[in-house]
């Protein structure tokens, strides 16, 4: 009983000293079963005892104590010693680690279990964001605070609110639940659970989230991250991101919003729909400032119209401002020719300033006609598809090839074509039977889609299998002239009518030379040639995948 007796001397010595004014050491008596806490400093003392086995210390005035590296700070304080329970009033201050400071007008303190409620005003910091609540659960062991009943986190420009958080000290992490929004200047957040690191100030989403961007972009996705430093964004699970009239969606998709650049990357999907334009690849890179996107790894383009949509595949698909291409070439239009442009067709003025390119393994697909070549540009401005290197263009039953082919097009579908240098027309008219028209230039023109007419232009030649009234085969005509011109009904070549003088000859159908068949550099291609569209998506992933 004896160091009983001193600690009880010890209460009512200091209880005298405070009387007189001076701020002196409390220090809790304790047991074996009980953690002591340490009362450092309060101007006034009162002690109480309530029965044989519990006591009751309040200190009032500048309160001060300490458990193990955690400070408390208060106006008042009660420390039940049965329970070993601290309520604290008034302007309550925890520091930890020098780093956490959590602040209330009240607090109920748990010492054995070192877990406190802090109640009224209740906030707590990290020195990076200010967490704040009408109530707070603080576990000092575990550096980890709580709110249940709705509270906000403020971090900088950052303000985040939820109806749940969980602060982890140490990680400088708050898991944030139920009704949660971040509203930021760059991005505006909902979402029902999302992860926040005020330290890294990365916001990382695991369900559902609901995001609007200061450009007004509208993104959907259920799993990534944005750190709002950077302004760099990383999703998956095949977010959805709406940026104006362009729609990307892909496996993983990032952004780096100060660059305004978009990549999604596995199934990616692109869709302008202001252009009329789809974009699918296993890669595709866009830019919001320079309009331009990069399509790779088995890209497919789709220029969509009512009845007969383009489809075009290459190992590379390139889009950009037509203005900017100029002027990097140093041909740059006068500035007013877009606004005049405008002046005209202001719907159109987007659509006219772009163009796409093609690099390698072009092949283009309408149900009207076909096309390959190595390489490919369209021009918004002229709407002319030219195929470049080896092109190869098949209209019905008709095989055009050339050095290069302009294909015209209006209102996306085709007009006319031009082909330069060694340019030829094959046309299958029965087994081993091939009609065949070859110049230095060919002309031809569309109608409703099929072919309608053509001509071929300097040292022409043609080899053409001629028929009676019962469509019977009655001979091989070969002529030579300098312009050739060739009627076609029902998609079949119908007619031949040479322009100027001709040499040639005509061939009964047994008596063909077999030398003759033939014109120089005939080929017959139609292997290379896509029967479908859907041999332009045999390279892509089902995006069901």
């Amino acid at each position: 009983m004896k160091p009983l007796f001193l600690v009880y001397f010890l209460i009512i010595f200091l209880g005298i000293v405070q009387k007189a004014g001076a701020q002196t050491p409390v220090t809790t008596p304790t047991t074996d079963t009980m953690r002591l806490v340490d009362f450092r400093r309060a101007d006034r003392l009162a002690y109480k005892k309530i029965d044989s086995t519990n006591e009751l210390m309040t200190v009032a005035g500048n309160v001060f104590f300490q458990d193990g590296k955690t400070l408390f700070y208060s106006d008042s304080a009660v420390h039940n010693k049965k329970l070993n329970i601290i309520e604290a009033f008034g302007n309550v201050h925890i520091i930890d680690s020098d780093t956490i400071h959590t602040r209330s007008q009240y607090l109920i303190y748990y010492v054995d279990k070192k877990q406190a409620i802090l109640k009224k005003k209740a906030s707590m910091t990290d020195g990076k964001g200010i967490l704040t609540s009408e109530e707070i659960f603080y576990d000092t062991q575990l550096k980890l605070g709580t709110y249940t009943n709705g509270g906000k986190v403020v971090n900088g420009n950052t303000i985040l609110t939820s109806k749940e958080a969980t602060y982890y000290g140490d990680l400088k992490d708050v898991y944030f639940k139920r009704d949660v929004v971040l509203n930021n200047p760059a991005y505006n957040i909902i979402t029902d659970s999302l992860l926040y690191n005020t330290e890294s100030q990365i916001a990382t989403f695991i369900t559902k989230t609901y995001i609007v961007d200061s450009n007004k972009s509208q993104i959907v996705t259920s799993e990534g991250y944005y750190n709002l430093k950077d302004k760099t964004a990383q999703f998956g699970k095949r977010p959805v991101i709406k940026d104006k009239s362009l729609t990307i969606t892909g496996n993983d998709v990032s952004i780096d919003d100060k660059a305004g650049i978009f990549e999604a990357i596995g199934n990616a999907v692109m869709v302008d729909s202001a252009q009329g334009i789809s974009v699918i690849a296993n890669k595709i890179r866009a830019s919001r400032l320079t309009n331009t996107f990069l399509a790779t790894q088995h890209p497919l383009m789709i220029i969509r119209q009512d009845k007969d949509s383009v489809y075009v595949t290459a190992d590379t698909l390139f889009a950009g401002r037509i203005s900017d291409l100029e002027e990097k070439s140093g041909i740059a239009q006068p500035k007013d020719t877009l606004k005049s442009i405008a002046a005209i067709n202001p719907s159109d003025t987007a659509n006219r300033n772009r163009y796409f390119q093609g690099y390698h393994n072009v092949r283009i697909f309408t149900d009207s006609l076909q096309a390959v070549s190595d390489s490919m540009f369209y021009s918004g401005r002229d709407s002319i598809f030219r195929l470049f290197t080896n092109p190869i263009l098949w209209a019905s039953n008709n095989q055009v090839t050339g050095d290069t082919i302009y294909l015209f097009t209006k209102n996306k579908k085709p007009e006319r074509l031009y082909v330069f240098e060694n340019a030829m027309v094959v046309e299958k008219s029965g087994e081993n039977l091939y009609n065949q028209i070859k110049g230095h230039t060919l002309n031809g023109y569309f109608k409703d889609g099929d072919i309608d007419f053509m001509r071929a232009k300097g040292s022409a030649e043609s080899v053409y299998y001629a028929k009676d009234e019962k469509q019977d085969f009655v001979g091989m005509n070969i002529a030579n002239g300098e312009i050739i011109d060739m009627f076609f009904k029902n998609k079949s070549l119908d007619r031949v009518v040479f322009r100027n003088e001709v040499t040639g000859n005509l061939y009964p159908m047994r008596q063909i030379p077999e030398d003759k068949k033939l014109l120089n550099n005939f080929k017959w291609l139609e292997n290379k040639r896509p029967k479908t569209k859907f041999e332009l998506f045999e390279d892509i992933i089902p995006l069901s995948q």
